[in-house]
């Protein structure tokens, strides 16, 4: 039995790492091995372990220890891999895996260990270190990304911006066609959505087109979803989503726009059924680092500017 422990924790282990590997040089296969590796390893190899050790050597006092050992571990990777895997909810399961070691295997660790005599307290000091090491791994993986990446990615705001001022110096050409009011719609939404965020960090949209640099919280992710939410928005994105969703339908009706409206969802980044991703909120608005909302934002607005000037009308 214990050999076979052996050969199923060793295969589990290297599934892991290959999958890291992988996932490092975004390599195509990354998440397959990633998530089978940790479904062996939590659900496989650590029950099959635990209960082994348990029948060799534990005893009814102690098997509470065992179970929440289980728990934790479950905890701990499950949010590792929603993290790894920028999966919806990755924040959540962070924010419960950080304490719960802590809060809820080292006391009942403690009470189990505290009535074994014949206990090392050296075994005691290692768990604390491997909990230590687990909070800077966990910590590490709750930063989205590195501020040398979210300063870099102010490149791309600024880009759009002078896209968007080149188009505003261009000249107004003819009467506004039904699709042009409904990209001035979907504008005024975006724009909406941009000073809201803004106005929350102390910011104006004419700072930020300026400096975004100067943004205090670009790597928080829960700050666009609050705000949204706060300014009465039933979900963060659904307005806007909705917009752009009527505004691919009314282009499709027109056939002079049929080309534009073939090519709209890959420009705005929808990418499911009827040119809609289900997951496009979550992804582009609600479980976004504040930057990066912001600067889809400012690309979104250039795109859907470019496209109204390719109908014959310019803002």
């Amino acid at each position: 039995m214990k050999q076979k422990l052996y050969i199923l924790g060793v295969v589990a282990a290297l599934i892991i790492s290959a999958g890291a590997i992988l996932k490092v040089n975004h390599w195509p296969g990354a998440s397959i091995l990633l998530v089978t590796g940790t479904l062996i390893l939590v659900f496989l190899f650590l029950p099959a372990a635990l209960i082994d050790n348990y029948k060799a050597e534990g005893n009814s006092e102690n098997k509470a220890l065992y179970i929440v050992t289980y728990l934790t571990c479950f905890v701990v990777f499950v949010a590792m891999l929603f993290k790894i895997m920028h999966w919806p909810l990755a924040g959540l399961w962070l924010t419960i895996a950080l304490p719960f070691p802590y809060v809820v295997f080292l006391p009942v660790f403690l009470v189990v260990t505290s009535k074994n005599k014949n206990f090392n307290i050296y075994n005691t000091v290692f768990v604390l270190i491997l909990l230590a090491l687990n909070s800077v791994f966990s910590a590490l993986l709750a930063l989205n990304v590195s501020k040398g990446t979210i300063v870099d990615s102010y490149n791309i705001s600024r880009d759009y911006c002078h896209v968007e001022a080149a188009m505003a110096d261009l000249p107004s050409v003819g009467d506004q066609s039904a699709v042009d009011v409904k990209i001035d719609e979907v504008l005024k939404i975006a724009d909406n959505y941009q000073d809201l965020i803004l106005k929350h960090e102390g910011f104006t949209r004419a700072q930020w087109k300026k400096d975004p640099v100067n943004l205090l919280n670009p790597e928080s992710p829960n700050i666009p979803m609050a705000v949204l939410v706060n300014s009465g928005e039933s979900y963060p994105g659904d307005r806007l989503q909705k917009a752009l969703q009527e505004l691919v339908v009314l282009m499709e009706q027109n056939k002079s726009f049929d080309a534009a409206a073939k090519a709209l969802p890959a420009i705005l980044g929808f990418a499911g059924e009827n040119g809609i991703d289900p997951d496009w909120t979550i992804r582009n608005v609600a479980g976004t680092n504040l930057s990066w909302v912001l600067i889809y934002l400012d690309g979104l607005e250039a795109n859907l500017k470019m496209i109204k000037a390719s109908t014959g009308s310019i803002l």
